[in-house]
Order: structure tokens, then sequence, then C-alpha cells
């Protein structure tokens, strides 16, 4: 791909907010057993009766083998761990104090805009691009934008776990296409209020966590390094397999607004089996479509679900298992972090590449749906 410097697309800064609390698989398996034994015990008759299924224990073997997830960052660890409640506790902000959502991911843009050396002034369109967002309108991007001083627009976009990826797309094509000289693009992932804690296949899965990325154009990027946008490449496919029914229209549905199929649920077993293979051919296509093999890339930023999905999905990208740090792992101690996780991969293990170096980052998940990006160390 040959371009001018002046239509070259860079990603110049990225941040990210950790938060100050975690929660061990111990901790997790200690409350939702505690909660299992009690509802199994008020529950004693509907279950011999057969109208109400029994809970089986949960346990850090079980939850590291079928995930390699350790530990994850949340937001706040209140209420999650009470077996009389099962669900964090975040008291409602007025309508005048700054959305939970929009704090962290103005912690998380904060960072990415110091590491790219570009103020408010520099910006003028923020991204906000996640799973979910806590409130319809007025938008969580607005919002941001308004808190850090940025003129121009801003918007929300929901993608599930390819919600980061998708929305770097947009930022680039807002860069290509002129409408925009500097996108702020954040994903902030406040996951653990869509958890269902009383889930035994799905309670250890989700963290919090906010990413963020600002995106330019070669000529006026001032930063140390940077990494070239190669291409971009994205590909959807309706599953039901992945799913969350939480929406306005419970309103009008007349049935329980927080029941299991409102929360956050999967077929776990299907979504590892149909998602792996697809996830595979279109790193491949993408790769192959710039003239390039598996082997020229010196790193994947993946998308942090599942370890072993991961390492089947690079086993089959190289043919062999990867050496060490070609697909950094994160989810040990982040957990599934939704959309963030390929972006936290990149964060934290991309300064000791090289000028001229390729990387890829690449996100699939509900939907179906899978996002890729090429980059070229500058």
């Amino acid at each position: 791909m040959v371009n001018s410097s002046a239509q070259k697309i860079v990603i110049s800064g990225s941040g990210i907010w950790t938060p100050p609390e975690v929660i061990t698989n111990e901790e997790l398996v200690e409350s939702y057993n505690a909660y299992a034994e009690k509802f199994n015990t008020e529950h004693a008759a509907q279950i011999a009766a057969g109208t109400v299924e029994e809970k089986y224990p949960s346990s850090v073997r079980f939850i590291e083998k079928a995930s390699g997830i350790k530990a994850r960052y949340v937001y706040t660890r209140e209420g999650i761990l009470d077996t009389g409640r099962m669900r964090p506790s975040f008291p409602e902000r007025k309508e005048d104090e700054l959305s939970y959502q929009a704090e962290i991911g103005i912690s998380a843009a904060r960072e990415a805009m110091n590491a790219a050396g570009r103020t408010a002034a520099d910006i003028d369109a923020v991204i906000v691009a996640a799973a979910y967002t806590q409130r319809p309108y007025p938008a969580i991007a607005i919002e941001i934008q308004e808190a850090l001083d940025i003129d121009g627009f801003a918007f929300d976009m929901l993608g599930a776990c390819s919600a980061a990826t998708f929305g770097l797309h947009r930022a680039y094509d807002a860069l290509k296409s002129g409408s925009a000289k500097c996108v702020l693009a954040v994903n902030p992932e406040l996951v653990t209020p869509q958890v269902n804690f009383c889930d035994r296949d799905s309670h250890f899965i989700f963290g919090d966590v906010a990413t963020a990325i600002v995106m330019e154009r070669l000529e006026t990027c001032t930063a140390s390094s940077c990494y070239e946008i190669l291409s971009t490449k994205a590909l959807t496919r309706f599953s039901s397999n992945i799913r969350c029914n939480f929406g306005h229209m419970i309103y009008a549905h007349d049935v329980e607004p927080f029941g299991w199929d409102k929360l956050f649920h999967q077929s776990g077993r299907k979504v590892f089996e149909e998602v792996s293979p697809v996830a595979a051919r279109h790193i491949r296509e993408h790769l192959g479509s710039l003239d390039l093999t598996p082997d020229d890339v010196r790193r994947f930023w993946l998308h942090q679900a599942n370890l072993n999905m991961n390492n089947m999905v690079i086993k089959e990208v190289l043919g062999r298992e990867a050496e060490n740090g070609v697909a950094p792992t994160v989810l040990d101690r982040y957990g599934n972090a939704a959309s963030a996780g390929s972006i936290i991969a990149f964060h934290l293990h991309n300064s000791d590449l090289e000028k001229g170096d390729i990387g890829m980052i690449c996100s699939f998940g509900a939907g179906y749906s899978v996002g890729s990006l090429v980059l070229e160390k500058h």
C-alpha cells in the first residue's frame, strides 16, 4: 500500500483506566457457592418436583480451566460478594453529576491525550464505543466531550465485543474523509452491572475497565512513536448465541425487567466452536489482502475473552503454537473486559516493537462480529 504522508493515518497515543479494586476467583467461588447452597435449601421442594433447576457449585479450577481468568478489576466490590444481593452497588447520580461511564472514560482519555501530546484544542471528534452505555441519551461521548472542553462532534456506538475496533474503524474513516483531523476513541467498559452473578457459567467472566486511543494523520503527529494503520476490516454474521435483552422495550413487555435473559448470557460451547474459525479466517484474509503472512506479524493484540479460544485462533492462524509474546494475554488479571480487551493488550504490550514491525488488533465476539486493524510502527 503506497500513500503520501498526508493520507497516512496513525494511532498516536493510548490510555487506560484500571479500577482500584480486584475480585479473585477464590472470592467469587466462595460467594457463589454460599449463594447456591442457600438457593437450593430455599427451593428444595421445587427442585425435587423438577420445577426449579438446582444450582451446582463452582470452583477455582473450573473457572481457570474454562477461561484462563484468575481475577478481574471492578469499579466497586460492594454488593457483588453479598449473597443477599449478588450484584454491584452503584448509588444513582443526579443528572447534573458526571456519569460513571464518563468518569472512567475521561481518565483513560486524558492518558491517551498525554501520550499523543494532544490537548482538547487539537481534537475535533469523540467516539464512545462500548458493549453497553448506561443511558441512551444524551450520549456519553458528548458528556466526555463537554468535560474535556473539546469542540466538534461526538457520538456513542454499540458493537458488543467488537465495539472498540469498530469505533477505531469509524475514526479512521472520519480522518480519511476529512470530516475530522484528530479523533479520540474511548471504550468505557462498565460491564459488571450486566453480569448475572447468580449464574455458575458466567458469574466469573467480566471485569470493568476503560481504554482510549488518539488517532490522527501522520503529518500532524508529534508523538515520539506511533502506529500507521495500514488497513481495517470488519465482518458480521447474526447469532443469538451471545445475547443481552435489556432495553427500553421491557417497559412495554410486562415482564421481569431484570430476568436472567435481560442480563448477559451465552451458549459458550457453540460460541467457542463457531467464532474461532471465523476469526482465524478473517485474520488470514486481512493479512493476505496486504500481501502479508501471519509470520510477518510481530504482535497480535487479540480480544481477551477466553484463553482457550485465543490459543485456538492463533494456532490456526500460524499453523503452530505461538511463540512467547506474539499474542499477549491480559485476561488472567483483567477478566473479559468486553471490547476493551484488545486495546488493553495493545496499550500494555507495544512499546518493545521497533520501526517497521507489523502488529494486528483483532476483536471477535457477539453479533457475531470480527474487527481488525493492521498496524506498522513508525
